[in-house]
């Protein structure tokens, strides 16, 4: 039986930052003991073919996860464990907020069987924190750090922002300086982009921010930067010591089976895509809220495969392509012509049957995708 992945939606933050267009709120009292009770009820009432299957990996998100306590963190592992079968070497992850997590809370997630700690660094400068909205310090993050060792956490990743405003090519490397300095397993870095109806997009933000060749500067000289620092990059906007990839995000891109649980959550099971609504007070009170799931959509197609495949840099296997969809032969032959230009003007590689992009390839892969399906 192939492995899955499950993804608990914590949608609690202490603010809201500037640039964040992901559901959450600020709890009000006596939430997110609630929140933890609806989910509880939630892997309770799983999908009949979900219960009982070998989960691989676990991954609490949000939001700010750590807001519901270890107690009830741990509370909800404990439930997972119950009703999945969890894989004896399960990646199981939690993200929290290095300003708030405190080495007691820590401790307690690695004897409740949390193995992967996610914190948000997002610059090691308090000018482009400050930007972001962002409340904590880089010695915040340090300490941190420094717990998690302690506690007995081996798999720490970073997360970085590039592009925020008044960033600079040398405040960026600093800031992938300061991550490796602290010996963390993984690394992400995302480029910064102004959603709508956020904050940064009601004050124009986007005309702060460096443009498409300031931006292409600031990447490129991070991926180079990481390499620099023994980390390899194994997607877009993520990076990882030699076996420490983030397991359950590769699943996703590899297009295997998960389930999400919490408001605007999403799955994809069974060749099908599923989320919640975004309405917290509509799931809190819902006696089974896997009754609100709705379709959304159908999972696996000829499209997403490549969409997917191509964000990885082991990239798309053609042949593997020709064999699931024979039926797209034209499609399929139209695809192998668009790869000479690709690889030509610096973007992509053709090794064997496997089709990748380059880093150049990746600042533009909306682009080149399109172009191929």
């Amino acid at each position: 039986m192939q492995g899955m992945g499950l993804y608990i939606h914590v949608p609690f933050c202490m603010g809201k930052c500037p640039y964040c267009d992901f559901y959450s709120q600020t709890p009000a009292p006596g939430q997110t003991a609630a929140y933890t009770q609806a989910l509880l009820r939630g892997l309770r009432h799983l999908p009949p073919q979900a219960a009982g299957h070998r989960l691989d990996t676990v991954y609490f998100g949000g939001g700010t996860p750590n807001l519901l306590g270890a107690d009830n963190l741990c509370a909800l592992l404990e439930e997972v464990g119950k009703a999945f079968a969890l894989a004896p070497d399960a990646e199981i992850t939690t993200e929290a907020n290095p300003g708030s997590v405190t080495a007691e809370d820590l401790l307690q997630l690695r004897r409740g069987g949390f193995n992967r700690l996610s914190l948000g660094l997002q610059s090691s400068h308090p000018a482009e924190l400050a930007l972001l909205g962002r409340k904590h310090t880089p010695q915040d993050v340090k300490a941190a750090v420094k717990a998690a060792r302690r506690a007995g956490l081996e798999n720490l990743s970073l997360d970085l922002m590039l592009g925020t405003p008044g960033q600079t090519v040398e405040s960026a490397l600093q800031s992938v300086d300061f991550c490796a300095d602290l010996g963390v397993e993984h690394i992400s870095a995302y480029l910064l982009k102004v959603e709508p109806g956020t904050p940064y997009a009601k004050a124009n933000m986007e005309e702060q921010i460096p443009d498409g060749d300031g931006m292409a500067e600031l990447y490129l000289a991070v991926c180079d930067r990481l390499e620099h620092h023994g980390y390899d990059q194994y997607e877009i906007s993520n990076y990882a010591r030699s076996g420490l990839i983030s397991r359950h995000n590769t699943s996703y891109w590899l297009g295997t089976d998960y389930i999400g649980l919490g408001p605007a959550a999403h799955s994809l099971w069974q060749g099908r895509r599923y989320c919640f609504p975004r309405d917290l007070q509509g799931f809190v009170q819902a006696e089974n809220p896997f009754a609100l799931w709705q379709q959304d959509g159908e999972g696996g197609s000829r499209e997403e495969y490549i969409m997917l495949r191509l964000r990885l840099t082991q990239g798309l296997d053609l042949k593997e392509l020709e064999t699931r969809w024979p039926e797209a032969a034209e499609e399929n032959e139209y695809l192998r012509k668009q790869i000479p230009p690709l690889v030509k003007a610096g973007l992509a590689k053709l090794e064997g049957e496997r089709l990748s992009l380059t880093r150049e390839g990746f600042l533009v892969s909306n682009g080149i995708i399109s172009r191929l399906i």
